[in-house]
C-alpha cells in the first residue's frame, strides 16, 4: 500500500459492514411485524424497530463514507493523513456513542423527531466526531495536493457537518420545526451527499479506467453544479403541505422536478468514462457496483422522485407507500451503493489479500439489487392503490391496509432476498478467492 495512513479505513469499513447487517435485519423485522401486526408488540414494538433500522441506515453510511475519506485523500492529495490518533478517537467516539444510542431506544430513550431520534448527549458527540473529522482531512488537503475529488469531497462534508447543526433546534411551532428539520434530512440526503457520492465516483473511475482525471474532473463540475443548484430549492416539495406560503408549491415543483438531471448525468458520465477506458482494471466487481450506483440512483432518487414531486401529484401521494418505495430504492441505489463499491475496491488492498471473491461478491450485486427493485415495485403498487382507495375514494385507512396486505407480504419476500445478499457480500469481502479470479490492482 502506497500510503500507510490509508489503512485507517479498514476498522470504519468493518463497522460499516456490520452495522448495514444490523439494519437490514431491523428492516427484515419491520417488515414482518407488516404482516404479524402483534409480532414483538409488547417486547420491542414497532415505532422502535423502525427506529434502529432508519438510524443504523444513517450511522452505517457515514461510516463509509469517512473510511472513503480516509483511504482516498491520501491518494488524492499525495500525502498521508493529518493524525491517525484523531482518526481513531473519531471512530471509537463515533461507534460507541451509536451502540450506546440503539440500547437506549430499546428503553424507550430518544426524542421524538423523525430520523433525528438520537438523544442530545449523542447529538453532542456527532457534532464532537464531526469536528474532529473535519480537522482531520482539512488538515490533509491543506498540506498535500488539491485535486477536485479530494475538494469537493471536504466540501461535501464540511456541508455535512454544518447542516447537520439544525438538528439541534427544536421550535414549538411544527411548521417551523418541519422546516427546519428538512435543512437537515434533505440538505443531506439530496444535497451535500451527493457531492460525496460524486466525489467517491470520480475517485473510483479515475482508478478504475484510466481516463484523463481532467476529462473526469470536468463531469464532476457538471454534476456538482446541478446538484446544488436544483437541490437546495428543491427543499420546497417538502412545503407543500406543513402550513408554509403557497409560493413553495411553485418551487419545489420546479427545483425538485430539475434534480432528475444530476443523477442522469452521473449515468452519461459514468458509462461514457468506462467506454472511453484505456485500462482493463481486474477489479470488475467494483466497476460493476459502480455503474449499478449510478443506473439505480437515477431511477431511485430521480426517477421514483419525480413521480410524486409536482405539488398537485404530492396533493394526493404524500405519506403513502410510494414515499416508501421512493426512498428505499433512492438510498441504496446512491449511497448504498458506492458505500458498497469503494468498500469493494479498497478491501483487497486493506486486507493484503488478493485475489479475493469476486464471483461472490458480484451475485451479491445482483441479488441485493434484484430484491431492492422488486420491493420498490411492490411497494409502488401498494402506494398507487393505497392512494386511489384513501385519497381518491375516502376509504377508512385500515381498510385500505387489509386491501394492500398482499404488497406487504411481496415486500417481506424480497427483504429476505436483500438479507440474503448482504451477508453473502459481507462473506464474499473476507473470503479468498481461487487464483484464477481477477484480483484488485
Amino acid at each position: 500500500m502506497k500510503y500507510q495512513t490509508q489503512r485507517l479505513a479498514y476498522p470504519y469499513f468493518i463497522a460499516a459492514m456490520g452495522l448495514f447487517v444490523a439494519q437490514v435485519l431491523g428492516g427484515l423485522i419491520a417488515g414482518t411485524i407488516y404482516v404479524f401486526p402483534n409480532l414483538l408488540s409488547e417486547v420491542l414494538p414497532f415505532n422502535i424497530i423502525r427506529m434502529i433500522h432508519t438510524n443504523a441506515l444513517i450511522v452505517w453510511l457515514l461510516m463509509g463514507f469517512f473510511g472513503a475519506a480516509y483511504y482516498l485523500l491520501p491518494e488524492e492529495t499525495e500525502t498521508e493523513i493529518h493524525s491517525p490518533k484523531i482518526a481513531w478517537i473519531q471512530f471509537w467516539l463515533f461507534l460507541l456513542g451509536a451502540v450506546g444510542t440503539v440500547v437506549g431506544y430499546l428503553f424507550h430513550i430518544h426524542e421524538g423527531r423523525e430520523f433525528l431520534e438520537q438523544p442530545l448527549w449523542f447529538k453532542i458527540d456527532i457534532v464532537i466526531i464531526a469536528l474532529l473529522f473535519m480537522y482531520n482531512i482539512s488538515m490533509t488537503l491543506m498540506k498535500g495536493k488539491r485535486t477536485v475529488v479530494a475538494i469537493i469531497l471536504v466540501m461535501g462534508l464540511w456541508g455535512l457537518t454544518v447542516f447537520f447543526l439544525f438538528a439541534f433546534y427544536n421550535p414549538a411551532n411544527l411548521a417551523l420545526d418541519k422546516m427546519y428539520w428538512w435543512y437537515v434530512v434533505h440538505l443531506w440526503v439530496e444535497g451535500v451527499w451527493e457531492l460525496i457520492l460524486a466525489a467517491i465516483l470520480g475517485f473510483l473511475l479515475i482508478k478504475m479506467t484510466g481516463v484523463d482525471r481532467e476529462v473526469i474532473e470536468k463531469w464532476l463540475y457538471v454534476i456538482v453544479g446541478l446538484a446544488l443548484f436544483s437541490g437546495l430549492l428543491g427543499t420546497g416539495h417538502h412545503y407543500y403541505w406543513i402550513g408554509t406560503p403557497g409560493y413553495w408549491q411553485w418551487v419545489g415543483s420546479i427545483f425538485s422536478a430539475l434534480e432528475v438531471f444530476p443523477f442522469l448525468a452521473m449515468v452519461i458520465f459514468s458509462f461514457y468514462i468506462v467506454n472511453k477506458s484505456t485500462r482493463n482494471h481486474p477489479n470488475k466487481a467494483a466497476l460493476l457496483w459502480v455503474l449499478g450506483c449510478t443506473v439505480l440512483s437515477f431511477f431511485g432518487a430521480g426517477v421514483w422522485g419525480f413521480m410524486h414531486t409536482l405539488a398537485p401529484i404530492n396533493y394526493y401521494t404524500h405519506g403513502t407507500q410510494i414515499t416508501a418505495s421512493h426512498a428505499h430504492l433512492a438510498f441504496y441505489g446512491a449511497y448504498v451503493m458506492i458505500n458498497l463499491a469503494i468498500i469493494t475496491y479498497a478491501m483487497p488492498h486493506l486486507r493484503g489479500q488478493q485475489p479475493y471473491n469476486q464471483v461472490l461478491n458480484m451475485w451479491s450485486f445482483w441479488i441485493i439489487s434484484s430484491g431492492m427493485v422488486f420491493m420498490t415495485l411492490t411497494l409502488t403498487a401498494a402506494g398507487i392503490l393505497q392512494t386511489h382507495l384513501q385519497r381518491v375514494l375516502g376509504m377508512n385507512y385500515m381498510d385500505v391496509q387489509d386491501q394492500i396486505a398482499l404488497f406487504y407480504w411481496l415486500r417481506l419476500g424480497s427483504g429476505v432476498v436483500v438479507v440474503l445478499g448482504v451477508l453473502l457480500f459481507v462473506y464474499a469481502t473476507f473470503s479468498k478467492g481461487s487464483e484464477e479470479q481477477a484480483t484488485a490492482g
